[in-house]
């Protein structure tokens, strides 16, 4: 056996290893993340994004929703608002161009309407000049 040899060897692989490039490297991620880090405020202490106007009362404000239901009544698709039934697409657009524009209008679609005759009610909606139109499906 020859141990001198075996001190050599490892005394050969011996090598130096540099750290300064990656403390640098380090440091500059600290940075990036220092300098892009947006603090928000916390959610308590946030404004509403609804405010009552002062001066105003709250009766005037508060809309009812306008639900328009689109079923099937006897294997046909209608669509009801309020004690109303409307068959075709003219009495609708008829009947809802007579509505107040301002709270929007909700369309509440059941599962076993035809799709073309729920988009109807969202175009009509559209075409009468109501800017909020929600579609909802009807949760049986």
């Amino acid at each position: 056996m020859n141990f001198l040899q075996a001190k050599n060897r490892h005394s050969i692989n011996k090598t130096a290893l540099n750290l300064s490039s990656m403390i640098d490297v380090t440091f500059l991620l600290l940075i990036y993340f220092i300098v892009t880090t947006v603090f928000t405020p916390p959610e308590s202490s946030l404004s509403p994004a609804l405010k009552l106007e002062e001066g105003i009362p709250s009766q005037e404000q508060d809309f009812e929703p306008q639900i328009v239901n689109v079923q099937l009544q006897n294997g046909i698709p209608v669509y009801l608002l309020g004690g109303q039934v409307m068959f075709s697409r003219i009495d609708f657009t008829s009947v809802i161009s007579k509505l107040p524009i301002d709270p929007g209008l909700i369309i509440r679609v059941h599962d076993d309407v035809p799709v073309g005759f729920a988009i109807t009610a969202v175009q009509e909606a559209r075409n009468v000049g109501f800017e909020r139109v929600t579609y909802v499906p009807a949760v049986d």
